[in-house]
């Protein structure tokens, strides 16, 4: 089995069984182990991951981080655990900076099983940044995830190819973010060079506002189109050329519709969340070209949700009161937990045989 399949299976469990594992150890068990032998570590061999890792550090006496990944006894990566509900924190994993500077590791993780950060001393020599270089979800495994997670493996581990690599991920993982917030919310500086190239004149407060409004739409349009061309650049290349419309074949077929790997795990959240009240095989996905629905019984009248995902910039989350729906913004696809009390009421809306 590759690395690959492994985590695909490890996210399905994440998925599945989130909700309760509410304590740090019951993270550790379920979710991080897993995760480390998906690595090809031996978790059971108390010189390769030594649980309860202590290195006392000054003043500071007895302390200890989760877990130390070593080789022939020396420590490769530093891993500190939080239960699978808490928000990730730097601040909150003090160990892990202290370490840093006393042992040979030169990579820390801190995670709650579901998500992962990766730090390294990318900024200052033996001291661990404070911002991650490599940040992923269990919930939204992106192809490039599994990429760069094939580094860490024991098999191909190289400290000092992942030391040289850990500048660049953290470069692209800030122009990464800080293209997005231009993206949705432009920048004074960024409408102002396109307004100079589009306007003449003054840049007028009412031009402003209009460009600040078009530019997040305009960008939308080019990537939905490029997605388009290449979609279609690949149908046509896989499959026999369609005749035209006539009356032996008046219609078309409609515009391909992809369900992303964003859609399906977030389906696959909603579904965990419904199975506390109904069967998870009645929670149906159904996607469309403006939004995914998930729906109970495959019923388009019994809509228990709505993922708004196809925006490459801004993700909404639609939850429903009767024909109501209301649209959350959802930049982690974590964020769909917070909504449990949502779901739950609609399923007992749509089936009243639910107990409440």
């Amino acid at each position: 089995m590759d690395f690959a399949t492994r985590l695909a299976e490890l996210q399905k469990r994440t998925i599945e069984h989130r909700e309760v594992l509410l304590t740090e150890e019951a993270a550790k068990t379920a979710l991080v182990m897993p995760f480390l032998q998906a690595l090809g570590y031996d978790v059971f061999n108390p010189k390769e991951v030594v649980p309860e890792f202590t290195a006392d550090v000054g003043i500071k006496k007895g302390e200890k981080v989760d877990y130390a990944i070593c080789q022939d006894g020396r420590v490769n990566i530093l891993i500190e655990c939080k239960p699978s509900t808490s928000e990730l924190n730097v601040k909150h994993a003090s160990q892990l900076f202290r370490y840093f500077s006393v042992t040979d590791g030169r990579l820390a993780i801190l995670t709650n099983g579901v998500n992962y950060q990766f730090y390294s001393d990318v900024e200052n020599a033996n001291k661990m940044d404070e911002r991650p270089f490599f940040t992923f979800s269990m919930d939204a495994i992106k192809p490039s995830d599994v990429r760069t997670l094939e580094k860490f493996a024991k098999a191909g581990f190289d400290i000092n190819q992942i030391i040289l690599e850990a500048g660049n991920l953290k470069l692209q993982s800030l122009l990464r973010k800080t293209i997005e917030h231009e993206f949705s919310e432009p920048s004074d500086d960024l409408i102002r060079i396109f307004a100079a190239k589009v306007v003449e004149g003054r840049l007028t407060p009412a031009v402003k506002d209009t460009i600040s409004r078009m530019v997040p739409n305009t960008i939308a349009a080019i990537i939905r189109d490029g997605v388009n061309d290449r979609l279609a650049s690949a149908l046509n290349a896989t499959t026999p050329a369609m005749a035209e419309p006539d009356e032996s074949n008046p219609t078309l077929p409609e515009e391909a519709i992809i369900t992303t790997q964003e859609e399906l795990s977030g389906f696959h959240i909603v579904q965990a969340i419904a199975s506390r009240l109904v069967e998870p095989k009645r929670i149906v996905i159904r996607d469309s070209k403006s939004y995914c629905a998930i729906l109970l019984d495959d019923n388009n009248r019994k809509t228990v949700a709505r993922m708004w995902f196809n925006s490459p910039t801004t993700r909404y989350f639609g939850t429903f009161a009767g024909k109501e729906e209301t649209r959350h913004l959802m930049p982690e696809l974590t964020g769909i937990y917070q909504l449990t009390p949502q779901i739950e009421a609609r399923l007992r809306e749509l089936d009243d045989t639910i107990a409440s």
